[in-house]
């Protein structure tokens, strides 16, 4: 009898465990969805107010000065400004869960948010590709700045991540656009219709230059702060070859740390995205977004930029559940 009690117990123990681990999983995710949401709210909310609460009558930015009054209280009526502040808020409030905030004026019969659905692809696949290949490329500066395979001249990797984390996006993508593609004609322009797939990883690999200049910073410094490690003399000594070492053994205690960095510089990555965009007229939420403030396009404006936070928000999360994945400890606390 008292041995089948403590079977019982023995079984129920990891069983409570597991349930708590899942407890703390499913409020780490609800606490994240709910801030994604309150952050989602607060960008829409402050371009609300700032499109209309700054100095200035938005129909007039729009029309021009010259336009009569009769346009104007059109126009007014259209975008609901002829009613009071709140009920803008909630008829706006509304159209964002409708997914439906009018339509563009630079563009009459077209859905703002039908605007936003054609940018957000090229926007995303740039983002995600520069991810890639920014992630890729730093791990491995990281790897050959503490690794053996380049001897002496490990510390010439390390100080040209210096160099490409140290300058701008905007000094060098001119730069090496003008060297690659119109000196020697190696590549094709980013912003050629013409380029397809080449144009698109020539893009993201300007883009992931930064990204994996900071991969690799933070990946040397963990990394070499693992090389004193007891376990990786355990693994030699059992005759692991150093690349082993390396990738097996030291990497993935690395990249809860690579994680955290690639999550933090995502804000950068799509600003840099949509420099990007512009700069080389590729078609992609930026792009939208600018031309939609020379054309004074109220309602494509306030799509793109609401767009733009939930692409923001929802790869912030995705990295956050990455990080949590490596290590649980983060949603424990």
């Amino acid at each position: 009898m008292n041995a089948a009690v403590r079977s019982e117990a023995s079984m129920a123990l990891p069983n409570r465990a597991r349930g708590a681990a899942v407890g703390r999983a499913l409020r780490f995710v609800l606490v994240r969805v709910l801030g994604s949401l309150v952050t989602v709210v607060a960008l829409a909310s402050l371009v609300f107010l700032a499109l209309r609460l700054l100095p200035g009558d938005p129909a007039t930015l729009v029309l021009g000065d010259e336009a009569s009054p009769e346009a104007l209280a059109e126009l007014r009526s259209r975008l609901q400004l002829d009613l009071p502040l709140w009920s803008q808020y909630l008829v706006y409030l509304g159209g964002l869960l409708r997914l439906d905030l009018g339509q563009s004026l630079a563009r009459p019969g077209v859905s703002a948010f039908a605007e936003v659905t054609r940018a957000v692809g090229p926007t995303t696949a740039l983002s995600l590709l520069a991810v890639l290949l920014g992630g890729i490329a730093g791990v491995g500066a990281a790897l050959l700045s503490v690794g053996p395979w380049l001897g002496r001249h490990r510390q010439d990797v390390h100080l040209m991540t210096i160099a490409a984390a140290a300058v701008p996006l905007l000094a060098f993508a001119p730069l090496l656009t003008w060297l690659l593609a119109v000196r020697i004609t190696l590549l094709p322009l980013p912003g050629d219709p013409q380029s397809g797939i080449t144009g698109l990883f020539f893009a993201a690999g300007l883009l992931a230059i930064p990204l994996g200049a900071q991969v690799a910073r933070i990946g040397r410094a963990t990394l070499l702060d693992e090389a004193r490690a007891k376990y990786l003399d355990v693994a030699r000594a059992k005759g692991a070859s150093e690349t082993r070492v390396w990738l097996i053994h030291a990497l993935p205690v690395a990249s809860a740390p690579i994680s955290v960095v690639v999550a933090t510089q995502l804000g950068a990555l799509l600003g840099g995205a949509v420099v990007l965009e512009r700069l080389f007229e590729r078609r992609g939420l930026g792009t939208l977004m600018l031309n939609a403030y020379a054309a004074r396009d109220i309602p494509v404006m306030e799509a793109s930029v609401v767009a733009a936070g939930l692409l923001f928000v929802g790869v912030q999360g995705l990295a956050a559940a990455l990080q949590t994945l490596i290590d649980p400890r983060g949603s424990a606390r």
